[in-house]
């Protein structure tokens, strides 16, 4: 199965040290369902409203770094404070969103839970945060610290012009030089030019393959 129902104990590991009280304390409160999904490539996490056959359901990947994780799921329960007291009369994404996100994010910020280099990023983004979760570039590469992945894995931007990695689906591309605030990349394949934002994730690979 895709989604596995996560049981309150259970998401103490997924979580910072210290956070799993007040998390849970608004699960509970807002009576969420909390779902752990596996990796999904284009979404960290999501959140479904209540109806009157289901209570709130938030959704989030399995895969994220405990910071990760809790920044993802902070930023699906506004979503979830914002439809509470606006209903869908609201941007999703919008100025009562920013605000909500932000009293969430600073009732972990003041108590400490992160390192001081996401901390740093969390105090920028506070001032505006952004619509998708761990969007902001300098948030992203501070995140990806914590994630113990191996070393083939690196942002596209760390990587030299005309190297080759392999993006999640399998395609291989040859990096190119910076266009404005993108790199334009060649798919091998096909010879076509994509342009990458130069904080996605992707694997170097040491030949076409």
């Amino acid at each position: 199965m895709p989604k596995q129902e996560a049981p309150l104990d259970v998401l103490k590991k997924y979580l910072p040290t210290g956070t799993y009280e007040a998390v849970i304390r608004h699960i509970l409160e807002h009576k969420v369902h909390l779902t752990v999904t596996r990796e999904r490539k284009s979404i960290l996490g999501d959140y479904r409203h209540q109806t009157k056959h289901a209570n709130h359901r938030i959704s989030i990947n399995s895969t994220l770094n405990k910071y990760a994780f809790l920044i993802t799921l902070l930023h699906e329960l506004a979503h979830l404070f914002t439809y509470e007291q606006y209903g869908n009369q609201v941007a999703a994404h919008g100025r009562e969103w920013k605000f909500l996100f932000s009293q969430l994010l600073k009732e972990f910020v003041v108590n400490k839970v992160f390192p001081p280099d996401i901390e740093h990023e969390l105090k920028v983004s506070l001032k505006n945060p952004a619509a998708s979760s761990c969007a902001e570039d300098g948030l992203i590469r501070v995140l990806r610290k914590y994630d113990g992945k191996g070393s083939t894995h690196r942002l596209v931007e760390e990587i030299p012009v005309n190297s080759l990695f392999r993006c999640s689906d399998g395609r291989i591309f040859k990096k190119g030089e910076r266009l404005r605030k993108r790199f334009q990349c060649t798919e091998i394949r096909t010879g076509k030019v994509y342009l990458f934002s130069p904080v996605y994730e992707v694997e170097i690979v040491s030949r076409e393959s």
